[in-house]
């Protein structure tokens, strides 16, 4: 996707606008964070911390976000990461609806999709690095559902009214969009963790039961695993494998094992205050190792990430991937639903996705306010839904009536723009498996811990859980009271 693409045939200038006017670009970084902090930031941190400084606090400009200065009149310049969906995907696709309706009133405003390069780590700096500094004018900015306290501490997003996240939201998705009970962003695209499954080599092992999508235990998945080891089908190596390299999806796999092994477990308290044990870390650790048994698991998994752990599955080095909802599209252009299954992720699954918020320098917040209505609507998530995202809206999913009107060729067409859509579709032209395996997981996932210091959480986290993957691990008890020693350092308590 072009992040240069905009909609030029507007000329009448913007209506008087009566949001505050956007402040002077000043050299100060952004106020700290009113939670008290924490005594010592661990060393792992200290690098990554001076690359932010650098960049927020010396007015450095990330490399994209050049596109987006300058003050055109009546633009509202959205930043986001990279569209799933692929070049011209559904999210340009939305934005390009909501410009022909301003077209059509006449109103003078347009959107711009800027989309910025790198990692999730990446554009997460470079947000920041904008928005403290000045550098770049950004109206609305997709935030990862686990930056929205971050940010909205440090002042960097404005309060929008309650009424955008109703109860159409899915609740557990509804939870990402406040701090301190005030709504910050307003959800865009959720996420999940789901296990995904080839058929075809559960069948070549002599497994005679295929159909995984009422859900099955991680000792199933062993047991299944095992007949898999005495029975490989052609390219087999190991039973699954998923995204355990030090970056965010280590930290996803594991609080996913930690909130399994330990029912209603949870690392920090509403206000982001540290409240794990350290006996609760030892159970989490001890269900981590467990998956990652060398016997199941892919030797790559330890070094893999979202595309990696896809393409040894894709390629049938396994039977069985953790990974997310978009890939449910991208497997079907390669696999029938004779090959391929979908099931809920065995114990708890994390949830995911980004949120809109409009930013505090905003000249435009009333009318960015506007246009974060329009992409997170009824028909717009089902659009987003049809297109291979996560919906965070329960109509997309229950409602029929709900349609996606914005985008041209409704459900039965490639919301992508893909020349084919494999896609299995139910009745009404969802994804198959949306309303009996996608929202239950969603309605049932659980959060990463909800800290404006979560940049420092989770690089503290995935550091301190690398002993765990070396050739010499430490006891669990050993690697917890590290665990336990090391998130207090960082984390308030």
């Amino acid at each position: 996707m072009s992040i240069r693409r905009t909609t030029r045939s507007v000329r009448k200038r913007p209506a008087p606008d009566r949001s505050p006017a956007r402040p002077r670009p000043h050299a100060r970084c952004a106020r700290p964070t009113r939670l008290a902090r924490p005594r010592r930031v661990a060393g792992v941190l200290l690098s990554a911390a001076a690359v932010l400084a650098a960049t927020a606090c010396t007015g450095g400009t990330p490399r994209t976000a050049q596109t987006a200065l300058g003050d055109v009149p009546g633009e509202i310049v959205v930043a986001s990461g990279r569209d799933v969906t692929g070049k011209g995907g559904v999210r340009q696709q939305l934005i390009d609806a909501w410009n022909r309706e301003q077209q059509r009133k006449n109103t003078g405003f347009h959107a711009r999709l800027v989309e910025l390069p790198g990692s999730a780590d990446e554009q997460r700096s470079q947000l920041l690095g904008a928005l403290q500094s000045g550098s770049a004018r950004y109206d609305v900015v997709n935030l990862d559902v686990t930056w929205v306290p971050e940010f909205a501490e440090a002042g960097l997003i404005s309060p929008l009214r309650s009424t955008l996240v109703d109860r159409d939201v899915i609740p557990s998705v509804a939870v990402t969009a406040r701090w301190h009970g005030t709504v910050y962003a307003v959800p865009f695209n959720s996420d999940v963790g789901l296990l995904f499954y080839r058929r075809d080599h559960l069948r070549e092992a002599g497994v005679q039961q295929t159909d995984l999508a009422h859900g099955l235990t991680w000792q199933q998945l062993r047991s299944l695993g095992d007949t898999l080891e005495a029975h490989p089908p052609q390219g087999f190596d190991k039973t699954w494998t998923t995204q355990l390299d030090a970056y965010e999806g280590r930290t996803v796999n594991a609080v996913e094992a930690f909130a399994s092994a330990t029912d209603g477990f949870r690392l920090v308290d509403d206000s982001g205050h540290f409240t794990a044990e350290e006996r609760q870390l030892e159970d989490g650790i001890a269900e981590l190792r467990r998956r990652a048994d060398t016997p199941y698991t892919l030797t790559s998994a330890f070094t893999s990430r979202e595309d990696g752990s896809l393409g040894d599955f894709a390629a049938g080095r396994t039977a069985f991937v953790r990974h997310w909802p978009y890939v449910y599209r991208t497997l079907h252009q390669r696999f029938t639903t004779d090959q391929l299954g979908v099931a809920p992720l065995p114990g708890r699954a994390v949830l995911g996705g980004q949120n809109l918020a409009v930013t505090k320098t905003s000249s435009r917040q009333r009318k960015a306010a506007e246009l974060v209505a329009f992409l997170t609507g009824p028909s717009s998530e089902r659009c987003l839904l049809d297109a291979g995202f996560a919906a965070t809206r329960i109509s997309a999913y229950t409602d029929d009536d709900v349609t996606c009107t914005a985008v041209g060729g409704g459900a039965s067409a490639s919301p992508s723009r893909e020349s084919t859509d494999r896609m299995p579709r139910d009745s009404a032209g969802r994804p198959a498996y949306a309303r009996s395996i996608l929202l239950p997981a969603l309605r049932t996932a659980v959060q990463r811990p909800r800290t404006p210091l979560y940049g420092a959480f989770t690089q503290t986290f995935a550091a301190e859980l690398e002993p765990l993957f070396s050739a010499d691990p430490p006891s669990d008890r050993a690697l917890a009271r590290r665990l336990y020693q090391a998130l207090r350092e960082v984390l308030p308590n």
